[in-house]
């Protein structure tokens, strides 16, 4: 019922019941037995179509796991049923209200002519949907295969750049400091884990975590050149929240990649969440080097996340979106996508 609006119904409705009482128009002799026979069309086709369609509707979970023709060809009996029904009852009150003559050969036709006009108009009904159901499944594998060939992208990024300098790390703190090369493995340990399940919605507490992870490995190489502030709203809040897996960490990882590596200056990134509105902004702001000369123009080249606010597009909508601002002080990342409140 919610693939056509209500007017589309009533349109589809009117002209179905004005074709087929024009063509069965042989013995209306008066215009008013046009429009008693075109109202007793208009009648019978909703009477036919409104139960059927929310029983179809209600069998739903029934049908969810037949083929798309064995649904249709369930769709087809029920209506068609339905519409022997309606012509029956409909014929019938006409008879008593005297509006119609009782004859049992007219009567059987006029039953059986309406529930072959309604089987047709219904296959032609099936036949549009089924493939507009091609065409959303033919858009949907493109979708699933874009997005696994994103979050592909994804790993082969984000793997090399960690194995390499986490190996090292490892390497090193092994002899000198064994606990923290301990603890340094189990962050290396949940970040390749939640890399490699894929594009997926996960909790906003679940994006955080992965977020310390990996700072926690970068902090074991960048000393003391990195200092971050998280302002996060309470914890109810936090509980509702969802976003796509690792979008925030792709975020910082270009941070640190293109600014915090680049300095031997001490970086704050400041990151700060609001849920207003039904809408989430998570601000990331980096401020620059004040001693080491970085190129404005370069940082907006390289500071992009079209990957990151497609996949973030396809879990919340196309007004999601991950905005940067980059001047001669500061980089302010902005990833902005609605939410509503699962508890509402």
């Amino acid at each position: 019922m919610d693939t056509m609006r209500a007017w589309q119904w009533v349109l589809y409705i009117f002209f179905w019941s004005l074709f087929v009482t024009v063509i069965d128009r042989h013995d209306l002799a008066t215009w008013s037995d046009f429009l008693i026979k075109f109202a007793s069309r208009i009648t019978q086709n909703t009477m036919t179509i409104i139960p059927a369609f929310y029983l179809i509707d209600y069998l739903r979970p029934i049908s969810k796991h037949a083929n798309p023709v064995q649904i249709s060809m369930r769709i087809l009996l029920l209506v068609m049923c339905g519409a022997a029904i309606s012509a029956t009852f409909v014929k019938l009150v006409m008879i008593n209200v005297g509006w119609l003559e009782y004859d049992p050969y007219t009567f059987i036709f006029s039953v059986l002519f309406n529930v072959v006009t309604t089987g047709g108009f219904t296959i032609v009904f099936l036949l549009y949907f089924l493939r507009q159901h091609r065409e959303l499944m033919a858009l949907k594998i493109s979708f699933e295969n874009k997005l696994t060939a994103q979050n592909d992208i994804m790993k082969s990024r984000i793997s090399p750049h960690f194995f390499f300098n986490t190996i090292n790390s490892l390497a090193s703190l092994i002899e000198t400091d064994p606990p923290h090369a301990a603890e340094l493995l189990q962050h290396v340990s949940a970040l390749f884990r939640a890399t490699f399940n894929g594009a997926r919605e996960i909790s906003f507490e679940e994006e955080v975590a992965l977020c310390e992870h990996y700072l926690a490995i970068e902090s074991s190489r960048l000393a003391d050149k990195l200092v971050v502030t998280w302002q996060l709203p309470e914890d109810d809040m936090m509980y509702d929240m969802v976003i796509t897996s690792l979008t925030l960490q792709s975020v910082l990882e270009k941070m640190l990649l293109n600014v915090v590596e680049m300095t031997t200056e001490t970086i704050v990134i400041d990151i700060t969440v609001t849920w207003q509105h039904h809408r989430i902004a998570i601000t990331v702001t980096v401020q620059l080097p004040s001693k080491t000369f970085m190129v404005t123009h370069d940082l907006r080249r390289h500071i992009s996340f079209h990957i990151q606010a497609d996949r973030l597009r396809a879990y919340f909508g196309q007004s999601a979106d991950i905005q940067s601002t980059v001047t001669s002080q500061q980089i302010v990342t902005v990833i902005d996508y609605p939410l509503q409140d699962v508890g509402l």
